[in-house]
């Protein structure tokens, strides 16, 4: 529990000092001389007299003002509240690369596993959305809280030539944008100035971006990183893939949606199937990445192996789709306060009635 006016718990010591003014004044209270007729009358008159009866309503009352003390400084209980608002934008690399055999199967179809397991967990009232990009950035699942639809686009990923990792960010804003009104378009910033989200806030929806390679074409990661520092929205980035040269390509015709793809290394080279012999060498931009993450509030990981890739799938956040929020209680106490006073002065009438 937590106060609005902390300043004016200082009242509760007026409940001390109530008490021991009460005290005080029983102390100078001069003995008053009665006769009575008969003993039997002086002890039914001291049992009505009993200490306990004397100070049962003085406690009341003091109760009365701590809880009067407590409901003026305006308590406020802090709870968690689901956020409509909460998105999720996987942005996945869809690269001819991603067909490297070095992580088995090959790195789409373990960029794939680690995805789906990644949607499965998440609350059902989070809205996940899918931004496959290669040589342009596409919107394939705008963000749902249909999982069963998610999980089955990660499933049709189909491999592209070229990377665009900068056109993946501003797709995914865009995205994010298209259900949060507090968010503004990237095309609004090319028309005028967007305000600056305050350092340290940030939007409840998160982009997770995967690659496993370098920009090569579109707006520069680290341009589409201020957008997204702009908005306050959060960019954890991936890199994926061994460090070692390639020495085959290899995808279902699921996954090239055509025909099945294999290149060996004998086949890269000018005019080859790859077109050049240093096409497919692990070369993830990590000094992007982190440059992205770190604008934005994000973080950036590296994975080698399916199994690295899964834990830092479950190392991401996912307790995005809830806020804490303020609920003011200053009334529960207010009557509380008027209760036990009521409770004293019925009491005090009925146990006291000469005082």
């Amino acid at each position: 529990m937590e106060f609005l006016m902390p300043s004016a718990l200082m009242l509760m010591l007026l409940a001390p000092l109530a008490l021991a003014l009460y005290a005080w004044m029983r102390r100078r209270r001069k003995p008053i001389a009665v006769s009575f007729p008969s003993f039997a009358l002086l002890g039914e008159a001291a049992r009505h007299q009993s200490r306990w009866r004397t100070w049962i309503p003085a406690l009341l009352f003091s109760a009365a003002l701590l809880s009067a003390s407590v409901a003026a400084a305006r308590p406020v209980a802090v709870t968690v509240a689901p956020f409509d608002r909460t998105q999720i934008v996987l942005a996945l690399d869809v690269s001819l690369s991603m067909c490297a055999t070095d992580i088995h199967p090959n790195r789409l179809a373990a960029m794939q596993q680690a995805a789906l397991r990644f949607v499965e967990r998440q609350r059902p009232e989070v809205k996940i959305g899918v931004v496959a990009f290669a040589g342009f950035a596409e919107l394939v699942q705008p963000p749902t809280t249909d999982h069963s639809a998610v999980r089955r686009t990660i499933e049709r990923l189909t491999v592209g030539r070229r990377t665009a990792i900068g056109s993946a960010i501003l797709r995914a804003i865009d995205a994010i944008a298209e259900n949060d009104e507090t968010i503004p378009p990237v095309s609004r910033s090319l028309e005028q100035s967007t305000p600056q989200a305050p350092k340290g806030t940030y939007a409840p929806s998160i982009i997770v971006l995967l690659t496993d390679g370098v920009s090569n074409t579109g707006p520069r990661p680290e341009v589409a990183a201020g957008f997204a520092a702009e908005r306050g929205i959060r960019v954890y980035t991936i890199g994926f893939g061994t460090a070692r040269t390639l020495d085959e390509l290899f995808c279902t015709a699921e996954q090239t949606g055509g025909r099945p793809l294999y290149v060996n290394r004998n086949q890269w080279g000018p005019g080859g199937i790859a077109g050049g012999p240093n096409q497919f060498r692990r070369g993830i931009d990590e000094d992007a990445l982190r440059y992205v993450a770190e604008q934005t509030g994000g973080q950036y990981f590296a994975a080698e192996s399916l199994e690295e890739l899964l834990k830092v799938f479950d190392s991401l956040p996912s307790n995005l789709a809830a806020r804490t929020q303020q609920t003011e209680i200053g009334a529960i106490f207010a009557a509380l306060s008027a209760l036990l006073a009521v409770a004293g002065v019925v009491l005090s009438l009925r146990w006291q009635p000469m005082l």
